[in-house]
């Protein structure tokens, strides 16, 4: 007699397993692949855009990559009228600390602020959870540059490389074999434009496949987030030798 313990968020299944929440997981599984690395002076953020029609025309903004603060981004994989929520739940709580104390919120008590939202929605009836996993990209005083990522059941750690979305175990063994403890920008740049190049499912990589995003110190000792242009992404592309050139001009 099936029990049907798949049907509300809040019931443990005899085996200890909230399906609810394994099945907004498997709904990453499908979006477009974002990798973070943190290297020695920045993490870099890469995303796969999933271009689903030549009809669709493309916003000007960005899709997966999105300033919370000055000193924090996130990459984005699911579901994105999801992520817009959480992400303006964000912005409202770093504005809100930087009110109260007048000075930028730490990156991980702001994570953690926000998978406390994301939690709540796995364990109160009514609700389903968030399907949508973020990579948090940051700079703070107390540690420096910092990795995150979390998921739909409001579990987040910190990392020094991590992939989420599409073919992300792939991804991950990659990363796992190549990184390197004192790796700078532009070879975290290199790593993540390689990783993604033999785990996209199209063949080849072209700037209006991807989003590149950088968190960074400037000399003044201020953080700056910047995403990469079209163009500063195809030239990235040929400099590194992950696309041709015929497939570029095509």
């Amino acid at each position: 007699m099936s029990r049907r313990y798949d049907s509300r968020t809040t019931i443990f299944s005899p085996e200890g397993r909230l399906y609810q929440v394994e099945y907004a997981m498997e709904a990453i599984g499908n979006a477009g692949t974002a990798i973070g690395i943190l290297s020695k002076d920045g993490v870099v953020l890469v995303g796969e855009k999933k271009v689903t029609s030549k009809l669709l025309h493309t916003s000007t903004s960005t899709e997966k990559m999105y300033k919370i603060d000055d000193h924090v981004a996130c990459a984005v994989a699911g579901i994105m009228s999801d992520a817009n929520i959480l992400i303006n739940t964000a912005r409202v709580q770093a504005q809100r600390y930087t009110y109260a104390y007048q000075e930028p919120m730490p990156v991980e008590q702001l994570v953690q602020s926000l998978c406390d939202t994301k939690q709540g929605y796995t364990q109160f009836g009514g609700l389903r959870p968030f399907g949508v996993s973020f990579l948090f990209a940051g700079w703070d005083k107390n540690f420096g540059f910092q990795l995150y990522m979390s998921d739909p059941s409001g579990n987040y750690g910190g990392w020094k490389a991590a992939a989420i979305g599409a073919n992300n175990q792939a991804a991950q063994s990659m990363l796992k074999q190549d990184f390197k403890d004192d790796i700078t920008r532009e070879e975290a740049l290199r790593l993540a434009l390689k990783v993604l190049s033999k785990t996209m499912d199209s063949t080849s990589l072209t700037s209006e496949k991807l989003e590149l995003a950088e968190v960074f110190l400037l000399p003044s000792g201020k953080v700056k987030y910047q995403v990469c242009s079209p163009e500063a992404v195809s030239k990235l592309l040929l400099k590194f030798g992950v696309t041709q050139p015929a497939a570029e001009a095509s």
